[in-house]
């Protein structure tokens, strides 16, 4: 799946340095994403992702200074982005991948923030990035969009 990925990841932002997947908003992932929400799991906004992996990476880092054992990398946090955001938003995603990378992905979708934001929080409620923040929602949602990655491009 990991070589599959790479096919359908592309940069952030024309100047950036990251490279993310792109996937469709399929009705398995809106299934998991309204899942998710109703269970307090997903976090709206970029500044609120990035308050909230601060307070946990220090709370990490303290917790690994206490017992004397650094902690594994694995990702739990899964970023889900709208497809119509500003050249700077971007910028600032790849600048928190960059700092959390080791737990966080980032998964950009073919849907813009009204589409996003709606299905969640209403008709008319945009939301450019939301944050799912447990691991067994994360693992459902990358379940959710391995079939098309996994299938050729350009086929539904």
């Amino acid at each position: 799946m990991l070589g599959a990925l790479a096919d359908y990841s592309r940069l952030l932002w024309p100047g950036g340095t990251v490279k993310i997947p792109e996937a469709r908003l399929n009705d398995a992932l809106k299934e998991v994403l309204l899942a998710a929400y109703h269970a307090g799991q997903v976090a709206r906004s970029l500044q609120k992702a990035d308050q909230r992996l601060a307070a946990e990476a220090r709370g990490q880092g303290m917790a690994d200074q206490k017992s004397g054992v650094v902690r594994g990398l694995r990702i739990s946090r899964l970023l889900i982005l709208a497809n119509d955001g500003a050249e700077r938003f971007y910028r600032q995603v790849e600048s928190l991948l960059q700092r959390h990378g080791s737990r966080v992905m980032a998964v950009r979708l073919h849907a813009d923030a009204e589409q996003l934001g709606g299905m969640l929080y209403g008709p008319g409620r945009a939301a450019r990035l939301l944050m799912m923040e447990h691991k067994a929602a994360v693992g459902a949602a990358l379940l959710a969009l391995a079939d098309q990655w996994a299938a050729p491009e350009g086929a539904d």
